[in-house]
């Protein structure tokens, strides 16, 4: 499982920022910090932190275009629901929100993972049982 905080914690030059944000739940400036909302549950922090950790990677130090952001936001939903995991998952959960809660992400995560599957990984996907909902 990929952990985010354990990841953070070998970058000693990222400061995490808890504060209240409007309309995001977090941001970063791409180089040394990052803002997350105070007020996110614990697996909503997670994903955020992992989008940010991306960006930081990946030197952005600003605002990105949506195909950039989207790219992020798969590589989010790769790192923190790896395929074999979701399959096991998918097996027995109920639901698209039963699902995301056993892989401990949000359902947003979930769904950026489902939609970015290649081809082999999206018939296996289809095999495995449980109505995810996921366009």
């Amino acid at each position: 499982m990929f952990h985010p905080w354990r990841l953070l914690r070998e970058m000693p030059q990222i400061t995490v920022i808890w504060t209240e944000l409007n309309h995001k739940s977090a941001l970063t400036d791409g180089v040394s910090q990052i803002w997350l909302d105070r007020r996110l549950f614990q697996v909503e922090r997670r994903c955020s932190l992992t989008h940010e950790l991306i960006h930081i990677e990946r030197g952005h130090t600003s605002r990105q275009s949506a195909a950039i952001e989207e790219a992020v936001r798969a590589e989010t939903a790769r790192r923190l629901i790896p395929f074999d995991e979701l399959l096991r998952h998918k097996r027995w959960a109920l639901s698209i929100e039963e699902l995301a809660d056993s892989l401990w992400v949000t359902t947003s995560v979930l769904k950026d993972r489902i939609n970015h599957l290649d081809k082999k990984q999206s018939r296996l996907f289809a095999k495995a049982y449980c109505d995810t909902g996921a366009d």
